[in-house]
């Protein structure tokens, strides 16, 4: 486990501290709402805690993609009202990340009360990770709180450089997904599953080639398992496949081999002629007879069953992508029985689940289960990299 400090490694009261807090408040809006504040829900024992305390909290977050240019529509102030409901506070907003304005606005602030900068993103400087802007912003603290997991994975001003000017703590969400993927692939209890699916090889290369050499089960799914039968010489029919991967496959099959890995991938499919909800063409068959105007549109129920059997021997699970088409029904249904046996065996306490990706949360909250895994990242990018096994720099700033 990487040794960070904590919040428990502050004083009790803080008062007369000014807490930098990057936090992720990259909200989905629509008419002017958040429409998930998930992510607020997120840090808010990091603000109540260190506000609570007697610390004046600023909060520094981005907000979409401004290219380093003011706009009116991605400050942070759109959110602002979201979180407040949220936290629960008042919070006052600031329309800078530093200088004056900010100087004057902690003066107003008392202790405990919180303010929200604007979008660190309208700075060219943030994206570059400016020494110089990391500076003017640290110069309004007297520590740092990471509690932004998703943006763990740029090295921007606000992520990165303002660990090395300020003492650096991980916040409560920071703190919970280290230990959760700590416990996932740092120093996991053994045998380790880990269940990969998704549209297509290419994303997700890294990905592979990382777990092949640290779990000893591999649960292919989704149109991933069938570039992986394909380079097996099993005929997909019109199925979503990466034919010319065939020779990266192989490879990564034969290190799976080398390094005691079973790659699981699937001996009966669900199969239809075409992609829509509950269609006349569907079947189940086996790999070996899936016809060329047929295509692989979810795990068999057999293979499914056999899948949550491996689950049962395993001790650790780390899950990201569904299993198959889980948008549309009944495309969804090894998704679902996979994802409630993992819950199952995670509730009974024989199985640490942690699973992270855009499509894995939704996947496993239509399935019911999400809140009996252990740990669900919703990270997106860092919880992929991390998954590679990249070092993130938002994490290593951490370290001390």
């Amino acid at each position: 486990m990487p040794k960070f400090k904590t919040l428990n490694d502050l004083p009790a009261d803080l008062t007369g501290e000014v807490a930098l807090v990057r936090v992720d408040l990259n909200l989905p809006m629509k008419d002017g709402s958040a429409t998930d504040v998930t992510r607020v829900e997120a840090v808010k024992p990091t603000i109540l805690e260190l506000a609570g305390r007697g610390a004046k909290v600023l909060l520094l977050a981005h907000f979409g993609r401004p290219g380093g240019q003011r706009s009116s529509t991605l400050s942070t102030s759109m959110v602002i009202g979201d979180v407040e409901k949220v936290i629960g506070e008042e919070i006052m907003f600031i329309p800078e990340i530093a200088g004056p304005v900010v100087e004057q606005s902690i003066g107003i602030l008392r202790a405990g009360d919180i303010g929200l900068l604007d979008n660190t993103r309208f700075w060219p400087g943030e994206e570059k990770n400016d020494p110089e802007l990391a500076k003017a912003i640290a110069a309004h603290g007297t520590l740092y709180v990471n509690d932004a997991f998703s943006a763990a994975h740029r090295a921007h001003a606000t992520t990165e450089g303002l660990a090395h000017l300020l003492p650096a703590y991980a916040g409560r969400s920071m703190e919970a997904e280290l230990k959760a993927l700590d416990a996932a692939l740092g120093t996991p209890e053994q045998p380790v599953a880990a269940v990969v699916g998704g549209a297509k090889v290419s994303t997700k290369l890294a990905v592979l080639e990382n777990l092949v050499g640290k779990v000893q089960h591999l649960i292919i799914g989704g149109g991933m398992a069938n570039t992986f039968l394909a380079a097996r010489g099993v005929n997909v029919g019109k199925s979503l496949c990466e034919h010319d991967l065939a020779p990266t496959v192989a490879r990564i099959m034969d290190e799976a081999d080398a390094r005691g890995c079973t790659v699981h991938l699937p001996y009966d499919v669900v199969v239809a002629k075409e992609f829509a909800a509950n269609p006349a063409s569907l079947r189940v068959c086996n790999v070996h007879e899936v016809a060329e105007d047929e295509m692989i549109l979810d795990v068999g129920p057999t293979a499914v069953e056999a899948l949550g059997d491996v689950l049962k021997t395993c001790r650790t699970l780390v899950w990201n992508g569904p299993m198959g088409a889980f948008e549309t029904e009944p495309f969804d249904a090894a998704t679902v029985a996979l994802a409630r046996t993992a819950a199952a065996l995670t509730l009974e306490g024989s199985l640490t689940s942690v699973a992270g990706g855009g499509d894995t949360v939704a996947a496993l909250a239509h399935a019911g289960a999400s809140q009996d895994f252990t740990y669900i990242s919703t990270a997106g990018g860092a919880f992929l990299e991390w998954m590679e096994g990249r070092v993130l720099p938002g994490v290593a700033a951490l370290e001390g």
